[in-house]
């Protein structure tokens, strides 16, 4: 069985992923399985200056989901060079660094920094972060803002630009198409919705920051369909990442047209999830005589015809 796919030049042994945020910095998983499974590896997002988050609580469960508000912490990225990406170099998979900041220069000295360091295959750029110099606003919510900032950062670094794109738009279509031609390799998709819980006996928030990141089950069928949509407008390769639980999930992002696939929320209940994805992938394709995973690459049909070119894959 040939899972093997090509994302930007990049060859994966297989089309799954970690989420970003979901198993820390992915070393996390190694005493769960072998991280050599994984088609890639991609770690927690790293911003120029250590982050302590949000206060708790801030992940509360919902009915087939989960709110979080993290607030992106991590180490920064000083103590990612120095103790964390020296652990990252053995690894026999590739590894994407996510990316954030609060202004151009910040996403600017991440890319120029960590996309000359060895171990670092690629980058994923989270654009859900606040722009302080454009009044808060995410830069992923403003076509513009998001051109010019993928446009910036693909000036600064030759390695694999991936751009994760908010569902909280207008017009995801519109950002997908803005971000491919700023020069964007590929596109994930798709980030969490934003979501409130409350809590009916204390009549407050289930949350600290009152509203959240709805990730898991509940949100796959709208993350289904701006992959469905996001892949008949544009030439890059998209990941797909929303409730994805087992191999049939995973199978219809990538007949949607997916080039590959991220394993998050599911990875809180399971850490083996993304292994168990890939084991499941294999036996329902060879099941039904498919040897090579490029033949069901966005082989969706309508009304009987294939809507998508197979996949290079």
């Amino acid at each position: 069985m040939d899972l093997s796919v090509v994302l930007a030049g990049l060859t994966l042994k297989n089309p799954v992923m970690t989420a970003s945020g979901t198993c820390g910095y992915g070393l996390e998983l190694a005493r769960f399985f072998d991280l050599a499974r994984l088609g890639a590896l991609v770690v927690k997002g790293i911003s120029v200056l250590p982050r302590q988050g949000n206060p708790p609580p801030r992940i509360v469960e919902t009915c087939g989901g989960m709110l979080n508000a993290i607030g992106l912490q991590n180490v920064g990225l000083e103590v990612f060079l120095r103790e964390i990406l020296p652990a990252l170099r053995p690894l026999q998979t590739l590894r994407i660094v996510n990316i954030l900041g609060e202004s151009e220069r910040e996403y600017a000295l991440l890319a120029e920094t960590l996309g000359d360091q060895d171990g670092v295959d690629a980058l994923e750029v989270n654009v859900s972060c606040p722009n302080v110099t454009k009044g808060g606003a995410a830069f992923g919510a403003d076509p513009g803002v998001l051109e010019n900032l993928v446009r910036l950062l693909r000036a600064k670094t030759n390695r694999p630009l991936f751009i994760k794109l908010s569902p909280n738009v207008t017009d995801i279509v519109e950002m997908a198409i803005r971000a491919e031609a700023a020069g964007a390799d590929g596109l994930t998709l798709i980030n969490t919705l934003r979501g409130m819980a409350v809590d009916l006996k204390t009549r407050s928030p289930c949350l600290a920051t009152v509203v959240g990141g709805l990730s898991g089950p509940a949100i796959k069928p709208v993350a289904l369909r701006m992959v469905w949509e996001v892949t008949r407008r544009v030439g890059i390769p998209v990941i797909g990442v929303g409730g994805i639980l087992t191999a049939e999930d995973a199978l219809e992002f990538l007949l949607c047209g997916a080039r590959a696939v991220q394993i998050g929320t599911a990875q809180f209940r399971d850490p083996e999830a993304s292994v168990r994805v890939i084991e499941g992938i294999e036996a329902w394709l060879s099941a039904r005589g498919i040897r090579k995973i490029g033949e069901w690459i966005g082989s969706l049909r309508v009304k009987g015809e294939q809507l998508y070119p197979q996949a290079d894959a």
